[in-house]
Order: C-alpha cells, then structure tokens, then sequence
C-alpha cells in the first residue's frame, strides 16, 4: 500500500472547516483537517498529508509564534489568527469609530506581544472633535495613526512601508474600507480557490473565516471578519493592566499588589487620572473592559483551561 505524502504548509484561508494551504512548492491546495479536535486558523503552518485519492488532510499544527485571540459567547477563548507581528485597526468617518472598541483591539494585541497601528480609512472625510481627540491620546501612548484614503490612493505608500516588514491582520468593524484596502495593497493570486471554498463551505459557520494576502510591497496581511462587538480573550490579557500601557506604568506604585484600579485605596493608576496623566476616556475605557474581564471570568465558572497558544 502506498504511503501517504507528507509535507508542511502555510494555511492562506479559512472557511468552516475547508481550508486552502501553500505547500513548500508554493502551489495553493484545498485542504480540510483530520478529526475535529484540530483548532486551525489563518496564517497557522500546519502538517500535511496527501493520500492516494490527491485529498490533502491537516494533521497538526506546528507552535505558534504569536496568536490573536478572542473571547466567545461562552466566554471561552479562541484564536483568531496566528504567526503574526502587526495588528492595525481600521477606522473610518463612517461608520462613526467606538473608541472603546479600538481600544480592546489595542489591548488585545499589546497582550499577545504584536505591534498595533490605527489606520484611518476614508480620509477625504473628517472626523468628529471627539474622534480626533481620542486618536491623539492613542498617538502620544506611541500607537502610529496612518491617515489613507483606499479610494483615492492617498497614503497608501506610507502605510505599505510600515505593513512590508510583517504579517498583519485588519482589524475593524464592517464598512470601514478593509476589503478596498487589500485590493489596493496586496497581490492578488487566490480568488478562484478562495470562490470555491467559500461555495463549498455556504449554509455552514463561516464568522471565522479569514485570509491571508502578499502585499505589493513586501510582508502579507490577513483579513479579518467585520464585527460589531469584541471581547479580548480573558486568558491572553494582562491581568493587572489588561494591556493599557498607561496604567502599566503607574500599576506597580499602587499600594496593593492585586489593586484592580477601580476604588482601592492608594491606588497610583486613579491619582494618576486625577493628576492628568492618564486621560479620562481612557480610563473610563480601561473601567470598561475590566467589568467585562471579570464578567467573562465568572461566566467561564471555576477549571476553565486556557486553549493551545
């Protein structure tokens, strides 16, 4: 009896359970895992094997160099996409940017070691006073706000230099311009396959689907789902400054080793609010995401395990 190929890939899309892998050769081939208990995302480098019948079957899944995650309905942690450096969060005029929500996408990836950009989609329409103010506290906490315009081609140079040196996810909620945006950054080599599998894989769960992209100008960028809400995976953030790095740098004065920043006496991060040192918003925002951290925690109840990162 024959034995099977077997060779390592680069998993480029994700559909359900269908999935579309690079082999060592480059060539893109349709694939689907072995068994359920596989958890496989975008930009994964995953075991292969192609059996008599040219059907390709993931195997497994080689370690991770970073994850994004997220928390779900049953405040259970998922991975998102992995084996990336760079999450830029794509805003817009419209649809209105939710501040608070560009911050957990901020947190989340501060906590899963990534770089975090804004990129700011649309730029031939002005933002509100409030929406400009809250991208300048993100700027001087050192997040680089790209100001592009998809439709016009304004700043798009600008923003491939600082994607070309990573693999990147867009993150953002519906309307924003992601997909003009990767039309007019990347290469396009995979619509046909990606049709197909997205075919394949209609009148099933698809909210995770995702994929991955060469850009023009060097590095590759992964798509990401449009949402109305997200929930940083409780098991990735930093427990004492839920990746807020303001209040990372004042958490360590507080006078209780455990302080939740909330109402504790002596607490540095809420004299630092008061001082000015740490913008209001942000720390209502901060506020915010700690009720949810603790929610998510007491619905999870006790012995949850966190998922392989």
């Amino acid at each position: 009896m024959q034995s099977p190929e077997r060779f390592d890939a680069d998993v480029i899309a994700t559909y359900g359970r269908h999935l579309l892998v690079r082999d060592p050769a480059g060539v893109l081939l349709k694939a689907r895992p072995f068994g359920r208990a596989l958890d496989i995302v975008c930009g994964d480098r995953v075991h292969c094997e192609r059996d008599v019948h040219a059907e390709v079957l993931v195997t497994g899944v080689l370690p991770r160099r970073s994850v994004l995650m997220r928390s779900n309905a049953r405040a259970r942690s998922e991975p998102l996409v992995a084996n990336l450096s760079l999450a830029a969060i794509v805003v817009a005029a419209l649809p209105r940017p939710d501040p608070f929500m560009i911050d957990r996408y901020l947190c989340a990836a501060v906590c899963a070691g990534l770089q975090a950009i804004i990129v700011v989609n649309k730029a031939d329409l002005p933002l509100r006073a409030e929406d400009e103010a809250s991208l300048a506290e993100l700027a001087t906490l050192g997040f680089g706000v790209y100001r592009v315009s998809a439709h016009e081609g304004r700043g798009l140079d600008t923003l491939a230099l600082a994607l070309a040196p990573h693999t990147s996810v867009l993150l953002g909620q519906s309307g924003v311009g992601k997909s003009s945006l990767i039309q007019k950054l990347t290469l396009d080599g995979t619509t046909a396959l990606t049709g197909e599998l997205m075919r394949e894989s209609e009148g099933r769960h698809t909210t995770t689907a995702s994929r991955l992209y060469t850009c023009t100008g060097g590095g590759s960028i992964i798509d990401s789902p449009g949402v109305r809400d997200y929930a940083p995976s409780v098991d990735q953030l930093q427990q004492a400054s839920l990746g807020f790095p303001e209040i990372e740098q004042h958490a360590a004065q507080c006078h209780f080793a455990d302080c939740r920043h909330l109402q504790e006496p002596r607490c540095a991060v809420i004299a630092a609010v008061a001082a000015g040192a740490i913008a209001p918003r942000r720390y209502e925002s901060y506020r915010r995401l700690r009720r949810l951290y603790e929610q998510l925690h007491e619905q999870r109840g006790p012995g949850a395990r966190a998922p392989r990162r």
